[in-house]
């Protein structure tokens, strides 16, 4: 196994390990693993890390109780009305991590070039997963920066508030040619998600998938049908 391989792996077995924390004590680790709190507790706080072998035994053990998708619906915040906020989502590093790996690994034979979201809320899931990828990430914002000179831009209406809304993408951040994975943290009636794909159109280059943290409705299977590229959502919820 390479050098990278393994501290990525073990890197990867410290999220596992923090993730389980939040639902289970150390002393419900310690009968899992058989190893003492102790030696958890340092893995845990990073202070130490396992060897090759026992991050692999690990990983493979502890591999049955981890359910991403469950994690990021537990940690959603529902109102009275329905609405929610995935910001418990987005801050959680651990997790964070552990979804771009498994995110990175879905799309991993699109050959993607570049990573576009919409400014702000899609953003951190979009780093996580272009840093997993090695992918530069671009994001379209609702209105023009100073300091950039030309733009590509889409008009749109927001079913949420029935108004005409604009996206700006610099020319500069997307490429003829390249191919571009469009990443938001949540999609419901699918417009921005729209306008993110033709921006690609406009500056040349193709959307070969989509991501979304959160989907609700029967949005997904639609835009596959539109688009004939692979989307996919983390957790679905009903309308």
């Amino acid at each position: 196994m390479g050098q990278l391989k393994s501290v990525k792996e073990k890197l990867r077995l410290i999220n596992v390990l923090r993730l389980l924390k939040e639902n289970y004590t150390y002393e419900e680790l310690s009968k899992i693993t058989g190893l003492p709190i102790t030696v958890l507790n340092r893995y845990v706080r990073g202070k130490v890390l396992p060897s090759s072998e026992r991050t692999r035994e690990l990983l493979e053990l502890l591999g049955q109780y981890v359910d991403l998708p469950s994690e990021v619906y537990r940690r959603l915040h529902f109102d009275s009305r329905g609405f929610f906020d995935s910001m418990s989502v987005l801050s959680d590093t651990s997790l964070m991590s552990l979804l771009a790996e498994d995110i990175a690994s879905r799309f991993s034979d699109l050959e993607i070039d570049k990573i576009l979201t919409a400014a702000t809320d899609g953003i951190p899931l979009a780093v996580y997963i272009g840093r997993e990828m090695g992918v530069d990430v671009v994001y379209a914002k609702k209105k023009k920066e100073v300091g950039i000179e030309k733009f590509y831009e889409v008009n749109y209406v927001s079913s949420a508030s029935g108004s005409l809304s604009t996206l700006y993408l610099p020319t500069w951040a997307v490429g003829k040619g390249e191919r571009v994975l469009i990443v938001d943290d949540v999609i419901r009636s699918g417009e921005t998600q729209r306008a993110l794909a033709e921006l690609c159109s406009m500056a040349g280059a193709k959307p070969v998938g989509m991501l979304f943290l959160v989907s609700v409705g029967d949005i997904v299977e639609k835009l596959r049908d539109e688009y004939s590229i692979p989307v996919e959502s983390i957790v679905t919820l009903e309308r």
